[in-house]
């Protein structure tokens, strides 16, 4: 599964430089941070709004649309797919309560 997260990062990052009127992805590099944040902010309200719902063919593409916006936000920051996935191979068999505490106390 990781493997099509590396692509799609990769591909990702590839199309930073890509023509915005060719590429939705250059688009959203091209307009800014903020509107990526907005972008993933309104992809997340879908999602919640999908999960409401009983179609889950239609939270899964919800959900497919939030990952790649975040995926496009965490590129804008200079990180990938694989910095999600180590913080959640890090946090693997850690107690959620243990988890949060720890970041609280940081």
């Amino acid at each position: 599964m990781s493997d099509i997260l590396a692509r799609l990062g990769d591909q990702i990052d590839s199309r930073r430089q890509s023509n915005a009127t060719e590429s939705y992805t250059a688009s959203l590099f091209a307009r800014g941070e903020d509107a990526i944040l907005q972008k993933v902010g309104e992809e997340a309200v879908e999602f919640i709004l999908a999960a409401k719902g009983d179609d889950s063919a239609d939270l899964v593409a919800e959900a497919a649309d939030v990952w790649f916006h975040m995926l496009v936000l965490m590129s804008a920051k200079g990180l990938g797919p694989a910095d999600i996935l180590n913080e959640l191979q890090r946090r693997e068999g850690v107690s959620g309560h243990a988890e949060k505490a720890a970041r609280v106390s940081d």
